[in-house]
């Protein structure tokens, strides 16, 4: 089993910044994979960006240039950068580590936007 835990999120303005973090626990060996996935209300759950074992990186469009994904993995932990937020960037962002066949997930952190 792995768990996880976000933190970092908050309100913020239109043009600021925040740093999410995940730090996972338990059954850490293995994983092939961290991504960042997001809900907005009314909304699918969306993926927002994920790194490789190799810290090989991947972004949605829409933050593409604004968002940065990085791991410790001496810290067993994630992090997600996010610059220049806009009120659509307004969500729950969740945590997700995939492990063989497995996906685990964190409870999510709740991130405001105001315009």
């Amino acid at each position: 089993q792995v768990q996880l835990v976000e933190s970092g999120g908050g309100l913020v303005q239109a043009g600021g910044s925040l740093r999410l973090s995940c730090a996972a626990s338990g059954s850490t060996f293995g994983i092939n994979a961290f991504n960042w996935y997001r809900q907005a209300p009314q909304k699918q759950r969306e993926w927002v960006a994920g790194i490789g074992s190799s810290s090989s990186t991947n972004y949605a469009d829409s933050v593409k240039g604004r968002f940065t994904i990085s791991r410790d993995n001496a810290k067993n932990t994630v992090y997600l950068q996010m610059n220049s937020l806009k009120p659509e960037d307004t969500a729950v962002y969740y945590c997700n580590a995939v492990k063989a066949m497995y996906n685990y997930w964190g409870q999510g952190t709740q991130v405001t936007v105001s315009s």
